[in-house]
């Protein structure tokens, strides 16, 4: 079975699970699976527990049911994908250009 057809069978199932993994996460939400760590690490997604950093990471489903409905988080959580990927383009093309990047406030010219 490919992921697509995962995808459908996981968002047709009537009851979810309690907790979701960080690929069932994005899928709930709409977002990639890729930029879930995005939201993590922007603060707008909160894992449950202490998960290990290289540890499988679960999601309430009754607070990303909320998530879901919230146009205001929706917008913050695609404007902060939208922010890392400019900066993460900033710093490459700052790195091609020869200079340490402006990002972050770190406003220093390489020699």
């Amino acid at each position: 079975m490919n992921i697509q057809e995962r995808q459908i069978e996981f968002l047709s199932q009537q009851v979810l699970p309690a907790r979701l993994t960080a690929t069932q996460t994005a899928w709930f939400l709409g977002f990639k699976p890729e930029e879930i760590p995005l939201l993590v690490a922007a603060g707008l997604l909160k894992p449950l527990g202490h998960p290990p950093r290289n540890g499988t990471k679960f999601f309430a489903t009754d607070t990303l049911e909320q998530f879901r409905r919230d146009e205001k988080w929706l917008a913050r959580a695609s404007d902060a994908i939208c922010a890392y990927w400019r900066e993460s383009n900033a710093r490459k093309a700052a790195s091609r250009n020869g200079k340490v990047s402006d990002v972050k406030g770190n406003s220093k010219i390489a020699a």
